[in-house]
């Protein structure tokens, strides 16, 4: 077996990157949402703090009734126990990477981590 997977998305309106690249330690996930559109719930998690890049588009999340505006080049954090949903504006759709993790489970960053050869 490889020591890696790869994968290749186009314009799908979500995919599920740790099903398709068998992740063991983070949920990964890549949305598109059309213009108006928006995720159809509001939801919180019990363990993983999640983080959001936006990669295209514009829109707006509502993080425990306070609502972010969100563009291109933006990076956002959010507590396991927050309550979000998000929206694409009505002009512009969204296309945003979300990265599930366990809340305080880094334990080394890349300089701690690395083994150089």
């Amino acid at each position: 077996m490889a020591n890696y997977a790869k994968t290749h998305i186009g314009n799908e309106s979500r995919v599920e990157l740790h099903e398709v690249l068998r992740l063991t330690g983070a949920e990964v996930s890549v949305n598109n949402l059309p213009a108006g559109a928006g995720v159809p719930f509001v939801h919180a998690h019990k363990e993983n703090e999640e983080i959001y890049d936006v990669l295209e588009g514009a829109g707006s999340v509502t993080i425990d009734d306070e609502e972010i505006e969100l563009a291109a080049g933006d990076w956002l954090r959010i507590s396991p126990a927050a309550h979000r949903q998000f929206r694409a504006a009505s002009n512009s759709g969204i296309t945003y990477v979300c990265i599930q993790v366990k809340q305080g489970s880094l334990n080394a960053f890349t300089a701690d981590d690395a083994i150089m050869f």
